[in-house]
Parts: structure tokens; sequence; C-alpha cells
């Protein structure tokens, strides 16, 4: 059966490459899933999304939290250039919970502006991060 080449990475360094059999992203035109074969395509990746590539072989599947940037497909090759990734596996969950509720506290404290925003923007952050990680958000 063929394979999809993936490639993972953010600016500040490579989240994984290998073969996958597919791979399951959220763009802002809505999720997009991508087997072998798959038409070429651009996608925008949604802030707060996640990211899922399903393996076989008995491999498990990896979860990534991608927080914007760009998806590629052409020729059974992925491309994921993220703003912002973090595989599930290097979540630290009780970092991403705290962070979590700071978010929710300054959106419930009725901030304006720019500063309702970026609470809102670490809200997003924090539940993809604890749903990459399998934690259940409310």
């Amino acid at each position: 059966m063929a394979k999809l080449r993936v490639g993972v990475v953010s600016p500040e360094r490579e989240i994984w490459s290998g073969e996958a059999d597919m791979v399951i992203a959220k763009t802002v035109d809505g999720e997009i899933g991508i087997m072998p074969k798959h038409a070429p395509v651009i996608g925008v990746l949604v802030e707060g999304g996640l990211l899922r590539i399903k393996r076989s072989d008995g491999e498990s599947d990896l979860v990534a939290a991608v927080h914007g940037g760009f998806l590629s497909v052409a020729d059974d090759e992925v491309s994921i250039l993220a703003e912002l990734a973090e595989l599930g596996s290097e979540v630290d969950v009780s970092r991403a919970k705290s962070a979590l509720e700071r978010a929710q506290a300054s959106v419930e404290g009725g901030q304006d502006g720019e500063n309702a925003e970026d609470a809102t923007a670490g809200a997003k952050r924090a539940r993809a991060r604890l749903r990459a990680a399998g934690e259940e958000v409310g």
C-alpha cells in the first residue's frame, strides 16, 4: 500500500517526519483528510487545531496541537509548516491546565480589545495542547 511522506516543522525545529497512511488537519475551510494519491492542495491551518497522523504497522497515531501555519500536499508528500506545534507526548499537562485557567479568567474578567483577543487565543492554544495530550477539555 502506498504511503505518505509527512513532515511537520515550526520555525524552532522539526516536530516530526516519517511515513503515514493518513493525515487529518483542521484548516480555515474545515477538516481535511489526506491519503495517498490525494490531489495537490494548500491549506491554511487554524489557531488551536489538532493534527492527527495515522500510522500503520502497530505504531500508535501521533496527535499534535498546531497553532496556525500552512499545509501543502503534492505527490504523496504532506508538509505542515506550523507557526507553533507540539506533539501530544510533549505537552506539560499541568502547565497547559494552568494556562487555560489563566486565559479563561482573563476572558471572564471582561478584558477588552487586544487583551481579550490574546486571552481567547491563549485559551484555544491551551485547549488544543490538552486535547493533543489526550486530556478531556470542558
